[in-house]
């Protein structure tokens, strides 16, 4: 899964990129991102590009409970079948910048966050979906990272892991409108990991310190 990541360098290179048509908008580092926070992502509109704020996790009521629920990932095995995510699926796909993200290894009992990323923290683009959602008597966009079952060097860590591309796949998977995609035929992006303090835990601490290598 993907549940926190970091958007920290590099930034200034999406815009020529990926031909971001927009320049309203402004690049802000954050080491510790993490659900319900507002993000910039990159959709498209009419074959051009677009970098805009959007907040993460896709909100709706469980008809068990009634209660309201947030969904920050959607599963590629289900994302067609799923009455959340199919239309948004074919619709309306976006990619979000990070250098890295954060998974947790559980063994022996205890949990150990790790910070996973390419090279140095080079920039990767996780394949997502949005839509628009009610919220306070308006409307705002909100986004979902697609998981998949994790490659074998990250299995180590965690058996799910997010669909990860480069830069080029990232702009085929802007512009496909199939709805049956499984991005087989996309290039594997080879991420290595580091593990990192708990320090990440704490959604609050947000600086160097949250993707610093502890051995």
């Amino acid at each position: 899964m993907c549940g926190r990541f970091a958007i920290y360098k590099n930034l200034n290179k999406l815009k020529n990129i990926f031909n971001i048509t927009n320049s309203d908008f402004t690049n802000t580092k954050s080491f510790n991102i993490s659900p319900r926070q507002d993000v910039n992502i990159i959709l498209s509109y009419k074959h051009e590009n677009y970098f805009l704020s959007s907040n993460w996790g896709y909100n709706f009521i469980n008809n068990k409970t009634q209660n309201k629920q947030i969904v920050i990932n959607s599963r590629i095995e289900t994302i067609n079948t799923k009455l959340l995510f199919k239309d948004s699926f074919l619709k309306r796909k976006c990619i979000i910048p990070a250098n890295g993200y954060f998974e947790w290894s559980q063994k022996e009992g205890e949990k150990k966050p790790y910070f996973i990323k390419l090279g140095d923290g080079e920039l990767i683009y996780f394949a997502g979906i949005w839509r628009k959602e009610k919220h306070k008597d308006q409307k705002r966009r909100v986004f979902s990272i697609i998981t998949k079952s994790a490659n074998k060097k990250i299995n180590e860590i965690h058996h799910r892991m997010p669909v990860v591309l480069n830069a080029n796949n990232a702009q085929d998977y802007l512009d496909t409108n199939e709805s049956n995609l499984t991005f087989e035929n996309f290039d594997d992006v080879d991420l290595n990991f580091n593990e990192v303090s708990k320090y990440v835990n704490n959604p609050k601490n947000n600086d160097e310190n949250c993707i610093t290598n502890i051995n």
